[in-house]
């Protein structure tokens, strides 16, 4: 009896868990965070757009690999029209050494990234919004001073293959807020690898 209330304890705390972080409509909490151009980043750094792509994400994962370069598409078109990607790696470093700050800033040279490219050492910020995989996207719009979560979840309905893509959630969520209307989906299913939290 007690080892069952045990794992029904466990499994109760597990969905709660899971449950934590941010929910549509939502004020996100502003960060400070190192690019990997050794200078702090932030949401105030962000003042003069219309809201912000922060996508948790990292170098080792192979969904993170595959959706890189849409990624970067996506900052490309986006970030003119007040909506620039903001990408946070979470992953512990010690578990998978090729997420390390160094190697951050080694991907990011390779790959040209044109968006900031931060690091979330304590994994504060990745609790603090509620995400779980790699990639895992917020999108949030400036409303006066603060930042209102407006979707979450993938990029796209493929994490396979970019030319199969039929639903682009990021991108016709943010053609909604630029016309001034809620987006018709404000949540899907992350798709990608679970973020390594420290022991």
């Amino acid at each position: 009896m007690k080892t069952f209330l045990v794992v029904a304890l466990f499994c109760v705390a597990s969905v709660l868990s899971a449950a934590d972080g941010y929910k549509v409509g939502d004020v996100a909490q502003d960060f400070r965070l190192k690019n990997v151009d050794g200078k702090m980043v932030s949401l105030a750094n962000y003042s003069d757009a219309q809201g912000v792509i922060v996508v948790f994400t990292c170098n080792h994962c192979p969904y993170a690999k595959a959706y890189e370069s849409r990624i970067i598409a996506l900052h490309k078109t986006f970030a003119a029209k007040g909506y620039p990607v903001v990408a946070i790696n979470p992953n512990d470093p010690v578990a998978y050494p090729e997420d390390s700050f160094d190697n951050m800033v080694k991907r990011a040279k390779e790959k040209s990234y044109p968006f900031a490219y931060i690091f979330d050492e304590t994994q504060e910020i990745a609790k603090a919004y509620g995400a779980t995989r790699t990639p895992h996207i917020f999108l949030l719009k400036k409303n006066t001073n603060k930042h209102e979560v407006a979707y979450i979840g993938a990029l796209d309905d493929n994490s396979e293959s970019a030319d199969a893509v039929k639903e682009k959630y990021v991108e016709t969520a943010i053609a909604a807020l630029i016309a001034g209307k809620t987006p018709a989906v404000t949540m899907t299913k992350a798709v990608g690898c679970g973020i390594k939290w420290k022991k």
